[in-house]
């Protein structure tokens, strides 16, 4: 059932990647797709959601966002965005990970290995329109304590002035143990963020709460305090083993047990190259979506993804077929997901200035040698079958 299940969803990503990002699609043409104990409910709302991968600043990218204005230094991330905005834009949801802290120049800019990036970049995100952002991963800790509580108070900001859901990274344990529950068009939601560790950089005892560092336990009680309370749930997983095109062990296992959990969606990031897409059960996996943006060499480095879907939620006039099925232990979902795409990035400079993320099918040879080549070769990694 498994293989069958992704086998389908395999065909769906290669047709989106052929189409770009279309979104409707007939009811009757979804219908068909959808598993028979699904269509207890009716279909009465729907979001769009489109994901991208790590926000990687390294000094040459702050450096060319960089620029003077009434004498004063500012940062213009936008231009860098440009060519890949209206891609984002038309999305209800739309998800990054903010792999570097964004601590501000009061903290002082640094780059690789110890990251701490301008705060005017997060306000380019946010105006692109990225709602959900996942402030765990390896480099949250790059700071230490200063640096957590920095990037926090810049971020709790643009909370009070705009529908933003960020996770991953908090305050205090009371504020690590606040619910946070979103709604859109009808769909409530919540958003969940994990790192596999901060690279040798210790916690502070008793301040776990700084950055969600996951073990089974940990997630397990996470998700299952939510479950019931969203429609939709989204993990964010920084895990993997960087520049590898293929899942390891652990993340296909931690993908099955999110699975059993109910997760609807796992979005994968940390090992800066794509990865494949897979569906186990409900649950829809996207290994790694690569960088967003880095300075980072290679091509395979410079290749991310955007992943979009569609979430439908099921009406709930037949609610007693549903609790009967949850009183007998089994997980309905509520929400069903539709028109998985993939649209392939492409960050390109010269010679670290002027930084375009380009959509990868549009790229010509003068951008990328072989430029059709690398996206056909690029289409496959993400349908690759693993043992």
């Amino acid at each position: 059932m498994r293989q069958n299940l992704r086998a389908f969803w395999l065909c769906a990503v290669v047709f989106g990647l052929l189409c770009g990002f279309p979104l409707e699609s007939s009811a009757a043409s979804h219908e068909a797709k959808l598993p028979k104990a699904k269509r207890l409910f009716t279909r009465a709302h729907s979001l769009s959601l489109v994901m991208a991968g790590d926000a990687l600043l390294h000094a040459p990218v702050y450096n060319d966002a960089q620029k003077l204005e009434s004498s004063k230094v500012v940062y213009d991330f936008a231009p860098m965005f440009a060519p890949i905005a209206p891609l984002v834009a038309r999305y209800d949801l739309a998800f990054y990970n903010q792999e570097t802290i964004l601590g501000g120049v009061e903290l002082g800019l640094s780059s690789y290995p110890s990251f701490n990036s301008p705060q005017e970049f997060g306000d380019c995100m946010l105006k692109l329109g990225f709602n959900l952002i996942s402030l765990a991963n390896n480099h949250t800790l790059d700071k230490g304590e200063k640096g957590v509580r920095a990037m926090l108070e810049y971020w709790h900001r643009q909370e009070k002035e705009r529908a933003i859901a960020i996770a991953g990274s908090y305050v205090s344990q009371e504020d690590r143990a606040k619910p946070r529950i979103y709604e859109k068009n009808g769909i409530s939601y919540a958003l969940l963020a994990y790192t596999y560790g901060t690279n040798g950089i210790p916690i502070p005892k008793g301040k776990e709460y700084l950055v969600n560092v996951y073990t089974k336990e940990m997630l397990a009680q996470d998700i299952k305090a939510l479950r019931d309370k969203v429609d939709l749930l989204l993990v964010s997983m920084h895990w993997g083993i960087e520049y590898d095109f293929t899942p390891s062990k652990e993340q296909r296992e931690l993908a099955a047990f999110l699975a059993s959990l109910g997760v609807d969606i796992v979005i994968g990031n940390h090992p800066h190259v794509i990865q494949p897409i897979e569906k186990i059960g409900n649950t829809l996996v996207i290994y790694s979506h690569g960088n967003l943006i880095s300075a980072q060499k290679g091509t395979n480095k410079r290749v991310g993804m955007l992943t979009s879907v569609r979430i439908h939620l099921f009406d709930t006039k037949k609610r007693e077929a549903l609790l009967a099925r949850q009183k007998a232990g089994e997980f309905v979902p509520r929400v069903s997901l539709s028109d998985v795409r993939a649209e392939l990035i492409y960050t390109h400079h010269e010679n670290g200035k002027n930084f375009r993320i380009y959509p990868l099918r549009k790229v010509n040879d003068k951008i990328l040698p072989n430029a059709k080549q690398v996206y056909k070769d690029y289409t496959k990694i993400l349908t690759q079958a693993w043992k």
